[in-house]
């Protein structure tokens, strides 16, 4: 059985992506099968492993509960691509009876191919965010260390006990993540705040803010492969160790 993995946040800016596409290239590199699927209507997983956004995406899939189209990244790691078109499909599927339920019924006839699946969502709480956490086995958490994203956790909060409560009784937040750490006085009140609050749920590993980072997704590569000596890349090896103790692998 593949872990689902649903990485989210109605915050924009604190890491999902590249935390998605991070985690699972380094996972893909340890011999894993990982599928990436791509959410979020501005498609940037898509465009930072694939570059030209593919014919087919996700957003037949969802319309018409097509098989999802699965491309290949590089050995042991593929991709369902977004699509601009996304935009649109919550308006499109929101009168369908069961529509919670729309993506995990396309990831079960294939989830048994891979190891883990990571869920790229939306920066918001609508649809298609309900869809992967109803799909989803663990949720993971990116936040900044700042003010206002750690005050949105307690809404995400709910909306993942409200998913577990009626939809996913299995839905389990496997951890969460402080990403674009830097060594300040308000990164610091802040971290220290949610450990106090979320204890061991907070992954022990930070992201440090890093320029090599933001730079990989350019090249169209990982940052295990754009620069795997940077101090990104240690830290999402670091991330991705914890990651299997708390999965138990």
């Amino acid at each position: 059985m593949s872990r689902i993995i649903a990485v989210a946040n109605h915050k924009g800016g604190v890491g999902k992506t590249t935390t998605a596409a991070s985690i699972g290239a380094i996972l893909a590199d340890r011999g894993y099968k990982v599928l990436l699927v791509d959410l979020d209507a501005q498609a940037n997983l898509t465009g930072s492993l694939l570059g030209d956004e593919p014919k087919e995406n996700i957003y037949h899939s969802l319309k018409y509960k097509s098989p999802l189209p699965i491309v290949g990244v590089k050995e042991n790691l593929s991709i369902v691509p977004s699509s601009l078109d996304l935009a649109g499909i919550e308006l499109e599927i929101g009168g369908q009876v069961s529509r919670e339920y729309i993506l995990k019924d396309l990831l079960e006839p294939i989830a048994g191919s891979f190891d883990f699946i990571f869920l790229d969502g939306s920066p918001s709480l609508g649809l298609l965010t309900i869809n992967s956490l109803v799909a989803a086995s663990d949720v993971i958490i990116p936040l900044t260390a700042e003010a206002l994203p750690s005050k949105g956790l307690a809404k995400l909060e709910e909306v993942i006990e409200m998913v577990k409560k009626r939809l996913n009784p299995d839905l389990s937040l496997i951890g969460i993540l402080i990403t674009r750490w830097l060594p300040k006085k308000l990164s610091q009140i802040v971290e220290q705040q949610i450990r106090e609050r979320y204890g061991s749920k907070v992954f022990n590993t930070k992201i440090r803010e890093n320029v090599a980072v933001a730079e990989a997704p350019l090249t169209g590569k990982d940052i295990a492969s754009y620069a795997p000596s940077s101090n990104g890349a240690a830290d999402y090896r670091e991330v991705v160790e914890e990651l299997l103790e708390r999965c138990k692998l």
